[in-house]
């Protein structure tokens, strides 16, 4: 039941999702004969999925995560006992490519950690992700990683992880026996505020390697015109701060037992 109604919440923060629902709420008021009510819900339904499906305002909303953890030099980092790659459902189509360049794969996780295995920063790559269909995550990411030039004997895998306090908890149970205190950890840019609180909560020293999820808009007029994808990007967006929200709320739980 609770599993039910935390799914049922985070549902709430896709904006389109939330506007389906005001609008029934807007038709019950309408068969309830409660019709000012019912207007007002319709258009703020409407207003709110349409204000986030602008790129621009998509934009605004993730920033305030993304200024966090601006984008890092690989080759400027300090070194580390360990590169961790959080798995984020990437897509991994650059991979059928014949030619494929490290500089030109700016918003992959594994390109990021690649390039700083290359430049020497730690001796091994922890990737991370259950399975999600025939392979795990960490597997589909080890198949990628290996393309762009790191060989298995650098790997470790974490296959049981659903979420990013699992991620943090079964790192660390594979990776503190063998001494790995320091990691540079590898996730989005959106994703890390809340990535480094629960990894430094499992008690690593964190080294934020945030990537940039990139939106390509030609002209003035795309950054404007309403679009499903800005709005998917805002909804992502609501998710992780609601999530980190309860990250927090978790942590000071645990502070004060």
């Amino acid at each position: 039941m609770l599993s039910l109604l935390q799914s049922f919440v985070v549902s709430l923060t896709y904006p389109l999702i939330l506007s389906l629902w005001l609008l029934g709420f807007g038709a019950a008021c309408l068969l309830l004969r409660r019709r000012k009510a019912a207007i007002a819900l319709a258009v703020f339904a409407v207003a709110w999925s349409l204000t986030w499906s602008i790129p621009q305002a998509s934009d605004w909303l993730r920033g305030h995560l993304e200024f966090h953890y601006p984008k890092v030099n690989e080759e400027t980092l300090p070194k580390a006992d360990a590169i961790v790659i959080l798995g984020g459902g990437q897509y991994y189509g650059w991979l059928k490519k014949q030619n494929i360049r490290l500089d030109d794969l700016e918003s992959s996780r594994v390109a990021a950690g690649a390039r700083a295995w290359l430049a020497g920063r730690a001796p091994v790559i922890i990737l991370t992700g259950g399975k999600t269909g025939r392979i795990s995550e960490a597997q589909r990411m080890a198949e990628a990683i290996n393309r762009l030039g790191v060989p298995d004997s650098a790997l470790l895998l974490e296959e049981r992880s659903r979420s990013t306090r699992d991620n943090a908890q079964f790192t660390a149970a594979l990776a503190k026996p063998r001494g790995v205190r320091t990691v540079l950890l590898v996730t989005s840019g959106l994703h890390m505020p809340r990535a480094v609180l629960v990894f430094r909560e499992a008690g690593f020293h964190v080294v934020p390697v945030p990537v940039p999820e990139r939106a390509r808009r030609m002209t003035w007029l795309r950054s404007w015109l309403p679009s499903p994808s800005a709005l998917w990007r805002s909804g992502r967006a609501m998710k992780e701060f609601a999530a980190l929200a309860v990250a927090h709320l978790q942590n000071r739980e645990e502070v004060v037992m």
